[in-house]
Parts: structure tokens; sequence; C-alpha cells
């Protein structure tokens, strides 16, 4: 079925048609006062070229010259540039009778449309870029277009966003010694070597996004969280994903949940003398341990045998999806027809079109940054791990996609109470009792910070909700420095629901957040023993971390 307008693009523009119908004199007034401000400043600039300088010895006065032109004709193009922006925005946040929703969406796509008509992504309206091609004799031009070309050819037609040659996982990333010790058809289990004499009895388990590759907690040595937990006296075991294809299309989020998150939360707990566990989950991850969560305490725990999971974490994570951010405004009704339409021809949704749909969320510096680096100065691609993990990205199954973006994002059934089936069993956040640490990130496109705060009251366990500085990938990628200028807020937060009112009595903290986190770990780790071994005789390492499914293609 071909879906028209999947994202809503001409209805939003249509939406602000109508709202400024019955104001057409009102309307008028805002176009003659944009002509006018555009003239005025076509005006200053023509002024300020044709206006005579005196020249530095007190000689003849200097004419403009062409490169005077050109410079002239960048600065102008950058001024109405910044003019229509301004008056685009006015447009469509004084419409009148324009819904909030509606605002927003329009306002989403305008930004879309801004960004890349910007002057700084052409050449002849790029001053620093005609001044590169001049000081190289036109060489960076020539490096920029050959790299273009050369991304096209391979696939990539925003450009590479890193270079891909600067990391190799298991040789500069994902470096932490540790070894696979369980494997199925949907992920790998990595149990990472300890590094102290005494280690806290209760292990750590991530439950990274599906969506990427798991050495997120693995970066280079300075970023890792991993090789950080270790060093703190933790264990730690981590989800190494599949990468599906179109075998995988019937995969559920059921099998993400049970067969991933909680067969990892078991091998863990036996392979450390049947502990449970600290289970920490990021993005999608943590929506998917919060259905667990919530599964788990649907039935009793078998007699004799504590409840698995000791408490849990959240890192940028939504369960609430009532207000998703600008992620929001690419999940429409219509767009999941459309991608499920695509999903029926692959059987997953390509890692190509989620990239493109995360690197939109953030376009100025994702997309037409990044072109005007690499094609118009003929830069490089950056060397950042923090990149090359972005890049990486991962397909989703079909079933399970189709599954999550409708029952999550457009019915929003997880904080319904009972009304999400998981399992063969009905679901209810307010089942929680375990103690929950959860993480939002100050500037996040994907999870807003005050739509991850929404759990809060929406468990009935302890809550320490911590607000960290930065985005949603920076923002939990923080490890704690001398030189770090980042900050957090942080406190209790159980049974809050205004998330204003919460940051309002919190002072900020300068530094990483890792540390209030080890602090809270540490609290509900009983004292250091001995620590466990490299697998167990019923889980025996099968291979060294990495292991095989992050190299999978």
């Amino acid at each position: 079925m071909v879906t028209v307008d999947p994202f809503g693009i001409y209805s939003a523009m249509m939406d602000l048609c109508r709202a400024w119908e019955r104001y057409p004199w009102e309307l008028a007034r805002m176009q003659a006062d944009l002509m006018l401000k555009l003239q005025e400043a076509t005006t200053e600039e023509l002024r300020r070229l044709l206006t005579s300088e005196e020249s530095a010895d007190g000689g003849e006065p200097r004419r403009a010259d062409f490169f005077d032109m050109l410079k002239s004709g960048a600065q102008l193009a950058r001024r109405h540039h910044s003019i229509y922006e301004d008056w685009l925005r006015n447009l469509i946040d004084g419409a009148p009778g324009l819904q909030e929703k509606q605002r927003k969406r329009m306002l989403f796509w305008t930004r879309q449309l801004i960004h890349s008509l910007s002057p700084s992504n052409s050449f002849w309206t790029n001053f620093s870029a005609i001044r590169r091609f001049m000081d190289s004799n036109g060489e960076s031009l020539a490096r920029g277009l050959q790299s273009f070309m050369k991304d096209l050819r391979e696939g990539h037609p925003l450009m590479r966003m890193v270079d891909s040659r600067a990391f190799k996982v298991g040789r500069d990333i994902a470096t932490t010694p540790g070894a696979v010790v369980f494997r199925n058809n949907l992920m790998e289990v990595i149990q990472y070597e300890t590094a102290t004499d005494a280690t806290y009895p209760v292990p750590v388990v991530f439950i990274q996004p599906w969506i990427n590759k798991f050495y997120i907690f693995d970066l280079t040595p300075p970023m890792s969280f991993v090789r950080y937990l270790r060093q703190k006296g933790f264990t730690v075991f981590i989800i190494s994903w599949k990468n599906p294809d179109a075998q995988m299309r019937d995969v559920t989020f059921d099998d993400y949940m049970l067969s991933g998150a909680l067969q990892a939360i078991r091998v863990a707990g036996s392979i450390c003398r049947d502990a449970p566990v600290h289970a920490a989950g990021y993005c999608i991850g943590g929506t998917a341990l919060s259905a667990l969560m919530a599964w788990l305490n649907r039935e009793p725990c078998e007699p004799g045998k504590p409840f698995p999971v000791v408490d849990w974490t959240l890192f940028s994570t939504l369960v609430d999806f009532s207000e998703p951010g600008d992620i929001g405004f690419l999940v429409t009704r219509k767009s999941v027809e459309w991608i499920e339409a695509m999903m029926k021809e692959t059987g997953y949704l390509s890692e190509k079109f989620i990239e493109l749909a995360f690197r939109m969320l953030g376009s100025d510096s994702l997309i037409w940054r990044n072109f005007m680096n690499g094609c118009l100065y003929g830069l490089p691609p950056p060397k950042s791990d923090l990149l090359y993990w972005n890049s990486d990205s991962t397909r989703l199954p079909e079933a399970m996609c189709s599954f999550y973006l409708r029952e999550f994002y457009l019915n929003n059934r997880l904080v319904e109470q009972d009304s999400l089936h998981l399992g063969g069993r009905p679901i209810d956040l307010g089942r929680i009792r375990q103690p929950l640490y959860a993480v939002g990130t100050q500037i996040d496109h994907i999870c807003p910070w005050k739509s991850t705060f929404k759990v809060c009251d929406k468990v009935h366990g302890p809550v320490r909700y911590v607000l960290s500085s930065d985005g949603h990938i920076a923002g939990i990628v923080n490890p704690p420095s001398e030189m770090s200028r980042r900050k957090f807020w942080a406190g209790e937060a159980g049974g809050e629901a205004d998330s204003d009112r919460w940051l309002s009595c919190r002072e900020d903290k300068r530094g990483s957040w890792w540390e209030d986190w080890t602090r809270w770990l540490q609290a509900r780790s009983l004292s250091p023993g001995e620590p466990p071994a490299l697998g167990s005789p019923k889980y025996p390492p099968l291979e060294k971390a990495p292991g095989t499914y992050v190299q999978e293609p």
C-alpha cells in the first residue's frame, strides 16, 4: 500500500494555512513586514559594499573587488536566511486556533526546511568554503566532492559522520577483557573479568538498546562504563544483540524481554552464586526492562527463591509515550503503516532508515554541518568513538518493530493498568516495588527528560531521579573527570508527578552522576567477597569478548 504523506508534512502545512485563512489582513501585514526587513537588509549590505574605505596608508580609497562582492553576497544570504527563519517561526507561533500538537509538528518540519536551505550548505554563499577553495588552489572542494561521491557509491547519501577506519571493535573499542558465557539466536551474554581482589556479590547487568551495538558501555578505555564499574568492585554482564535479518522477522518484543533481558539476568545470577542482580536498561532496553519488572511482579516468586532483581536503573528511558519528543513527529499512524509496508518486503526495518531518522532529530549538526565540513570544506570525517558507535546501527525485526511502534508510541499502553499483555501476562508498572534509579538528560530529542521523569509516579517502589546535563548519549556516557564541566541534579522522586517542582528543589552538582549511581549500587550490594569465576559449569566461556554477534554486519 502506498501511503501519501506518511509523516504528515503536507497536512501540517494545510493546518497552518487553514489557521490563517480567516485572518488575511494580519497575514498580509506579516508578509509586508517580511519584505520590508529583507529590503532593509539588502540596502544596508549594498551600502556597506559600495561605500569606499580609506586605505591603510591614507592613499586612494579602495574599490570593492570580486572577492568583496562574494563575501558581501554570502553575508546578505545569511541575513536573509535569518530573517526568513524568524518570520516562519513567528508565523507558526502566532497562528490563531492552531492546536499545540499541530504547532510543534509544523515547527519540526519547518526546522528541517530551514536547516536544508541554510546558505552554509551552498558553496557560493559560504564564504569560508570560498576562502578554503582559494587558499588551497581548489583542492578543498575537489577533495570534498570526491569524498561525497565515494560515500554515495558506498550507500551513504548523507556522508559519513565519522572516520570508519579509525576504530575497530575489539582493537580500539570494546576491549575490556571478558568472555561470552551464553548465546542463543537473539543475543550473547558477555561477562567481564573482575578487576579487584574482592567484588560485590550482586552483579550489574546492562540491557542496552538493540537499535545499536552493545559497546556504548565499553568505548575507548577512558570512556568505558564497564571498566569504571570493574574498578569499583562490580562484576559486570552485558547483552550483545544479534543484528536481525529476514529470517528473524517473526521475533517479538516478548522475545527481547524474556529470551533476552530475563535470560541474561538468570545467567548472571547463576554465575554469581545464585545472587539477584542490579539490572540497568538504556533507551528501548530500559523500556524492555520496565516491562520485565512489571511482568516479574505480576506473579509471586517460586518458594525459597529471591526476587531476581535487587534494584533497577533506567538510562534515558520512556515508559509513558504521551510526549515522546521530536521523534513523535516521525511516528504517526500513517508513517507506521508505511514502515510496515516496507518491512513486509524485507522482514526488518533497515539500519539506513533508522540512521536517517535519528540524524533528522539533530539535522543541523548531524546532516548539514557534516555535509558542509566534508563536501564544501574537504575536511576528513572526525575520529570519535561516540560517533562511530552512533553510526553502527542495527536492523529491527518486523514483528517487534511493528508492535513497539503501535503499542508504545501510538497507543501508549505500557502505562495503562493490565492493558498490555506480554509473555501471557497482563502487566502493570504500579506493581513494581523494587528501588529504581532513573537518569534523564537535559538536551534529549529522543527521550525528553520530563517524559522520562513520568516513571517516578508510575511505580510504587522508592525512586531516585537524576537529571544529567548534555544529550541522549553524551549525558549517559559521562565518565568522572577533573576537566569535566558537566553537572547533574539528583534527589528522591518516588510518587512525584511534577518534574519542574522536583527540579526547583534541587541544587546542581558538578561532575559525573556515575559516582552518585555507584554509591547507590554499593548501598544495595552487601559486603565485598571473593570474585566469581569467569563463567560456570552450567555457562562455560564460549569465546573471548567482544564475541561474534557484534562483528556481524
